[in-house]
């Protein structure tokens, strides 16, 4: 019998510092190279979305790889990309990131809660937003948001 894997991750993590730094041109081009990194891991990024100062991935695990691997491989390549193509000198993403395991009834939400983090983020900032994730996912006590490396 072959291995049947189905662990799909809500990954979230910010800019260095949480500057808003990804221009809002960039931003549709920066996530379709983010969904190509994952492809390159035989990993689906089933959504991906953000904002100037952080980005939402809907992943789809492949089962050869840890999760931090692929979350790290993700970040470095996009790092790297977003500084050269975007021209935005030593560019880095934090340190660290959220992943939230989402079940199968839980997919299509968590796809247009990404896809909509435009509008989501004109009525809560990235702090509110992180705390609402934690509450979601049963998380008791308070964490600073992706991005506060301290």
């Amino acid at each position: 019998m072959h291995s049947i894997i189905c662990n799909r991750v809500h990954i979230v993590f910010g800019t260095a510092e949480r500057r808003a730094v990804i221009p809002d041109d960039l931003q549709e081009r920066l996530w379709a190279y983010i969904g190509g990194v994952a492809r390159n891991l035989d990993a689906v990024a089933m959504a991906v979305g953000g904002t100037a100062d952080h980005v939402h991935i809907l992943l789809a695990m492949p089962g050869n790889q840890s999760l931090s691997e692929v979350v790290q491989k993700i970040k470095a390549n996009s790092s790297r990309w977003i500084s050269e193509e975007g021209k935005i000198p030593l560019f880095s993403w934090q340190k660290g990131y959220g992943a939230f395991s989402v079940g199968a009834t839980a997919m299509k939400p968590t796809i247009e809660y990404i896809l909509g983090q435009r509008d989501h983020h004109r009525r809560a900032n990235f702090v509110e937003e992180w705390q609402r994730i934690l509450t979601q996912h049963g998380v008791d006590r308070v964490l600073a948001p992706p991005g506060d490396d301290a």
